[in-house]
């Protein structure tokens, strides 16, 4: 606690930093705002009452921020830009010029941006007309003329801009990344209702049910901290060298491998492919073909939040995406390359492509024990809602796993930046 207590001081003295604190502040404060701008068309009381009756949507609710149990003009949140994300990586390991354009650096990374906006677009625009016909569906909103129909969907496509503008401008002028500053912003804006509403229905069915839920809380918040800051040190020696008319000393360094490489990527990830069958169920079961409406039904109530498919699904998605992103993130030839190009070798290993597949060992065995983690943590809700009976854990160690890792990585992305700012005056 003290350290963070001085991590904190240091941030404030700071006047760089200072600076960026302020600014990401400022685009949280904006948003909050934004989360309270209704679109006008829209019956709010119905509204309310439908997400009070479906768990499936109040999940889709956090992930959103509020926005769309308000039905603000950012009601579609960050989903239709994470889909695109998805969706420009995935295409990357298939198209040899998409995959080229991810090793380009600054450029590749700017113009893979550049494509998945563009994607984005359609996405929001088929979400949009999938939300209009639910809610029309449910009489929350009336059928609308063409003009007021443009305008419903240009208004829910500018807000995700707007919300996809902000991330980017914390990214560059803020601390952290953006992207999951603003789902962390979301989540933490609706935490105080969703406990409430938690500790309201443990209270009804069962007192000691409050303090189970406090300790199941307080060892996820712990585990999420301990699995982020679990790493495998890998020894690699370096030769004494001689280049020039110098010689450079033997030295033994260490390969860090993260326990959970892909961090929240994966938990995102997958929360967006695992809503999408029941969104389109919800939305094609008033349908009036009636193949259509008994399987627009099942998928409806197979992927209900509550239910053994739902779950089971989310559980393969999160270890699927954990292994896909940390394939993206950590290269083993890539690192072999460069441990024999600087003269290096690991104890025992010879370097090349014995290194190679000595990492892509190592980084198998402990993906898996974080991939298994981060599924245990995406199902959790449900496990403690079956063995306490506390109904409505809607957050569970989905939100707590995402608040806390945002958390830990912008303090360490503070602590990087006064670790550097204090070494350039070092060096003056």
């Amino acid at each position: 606690m003290k350290e963070v207590k001085e991590k904190i001081r240091s941030l404030l003295k700071d006047e760089t930093l200072r600076k960026k604190l302020f600014f990401t502040l400022f685009i949280f404060l904006a948003f909050r705002i934004f989360a309270f701008v209704p679109v006008s068309v829209i019956n709010l009381e119905r509204l309310r009452v439908l997400f009070a009756q479906s768990q499936f949507l109040s999940l889709l609710d956090i992930f959103s921020g509020g926005t769309l149990i308000n039905f603000s003009v950012m009601a579609l949140g960050l989903n239709p830009y994470i889909n695109a994300s998805i969706i420009i990586q995935l295409l990357s390991m298939v198209f040899p010029k998409l995959e080229q354009l991810a090793k380009e650096g600054d450029y590749g990374k700017y113009k893979l941006n550049q494509y998945t906006r563009f994607l984005t677009v359609p996405l929001t625009v088929v979400q949009s007309v999938g939300i209009y016909m639910l809610l029309r569906n449910q009489k929350i909103i009336s059928t609308l003329t063409p003009l007021e129909f443009f305008t419903f969907i240009f208004t829910l496509v500018a807000g995700t801009f707007i919300l996809v503008w902000f991330g980017e401008l914390i990214s560059e002028f803020g601390l952290g990344n953006g992207i999951s500053l603003i789902i962390f912003a979301g989540i933490v804006g609706r935490i105080p209702i969703l406990l409430g509403k938690t500790v309201s229905v443990a209270s009804q069915e069962m007192v000691v049910n409050i303090l189970v839920f406090a300790i199941i809380s307080a060892v996820v918040i712990a585990a999420v901290v301990f699995i982020n800051e679990a790493v495998r040190k890998i020894p690699v020696y370096y030769a004494k060298r001689i280049k020039g008319n110098k010689m450079y000393q033997a030295a033994t360094n260490f390969l860090p491998l993260k326990l959970n490489q892909a961090g929240v990527i994966p938990i995102i990830f997958a929360v967006s492919f695992v809503l999408f069958p029941q969104l389109v169920g919800n939305f094609l079961k008033y349908s009036s073909n009636q193949v259509v409406s008994g399987i627009a039904t099942f998928l409806a109530n197979a992927f209900d939040p509550s239910g053994f498919f739902y779950n089971f699904f989310y559980f393969v998605l999160v270890i699927g995406f954990t292994f896909f992103y940390t394939m993206i993130v950590f290269n083993p030839q890539k690192i072999a390359d460069e441990i024999q190009k600087h003269g290096g070798f690991i104890p025992g290993i010879r370097p090349g492509s014995a290194t190679k597949q000595y990492l892509e060992k190592i980084l198998y065995k402990i993906t898996t024990v974080g991939a298994l983690f981060l599924g245990l943590i995406a199902i959790l809700p449900a496990i403690v809602s079956k063995f306490t009976g506390i109904s409505g854990l809607v957050i569970g160690g989905t939100g707590i796993l995402i608040v806390v890792s945002v958390i830990l990585e912008t303090f360490k992305m503070v602590e990087a930046q006064l670790v550097m700012k204090n070494y350039d005056r070092f060096v003056q």
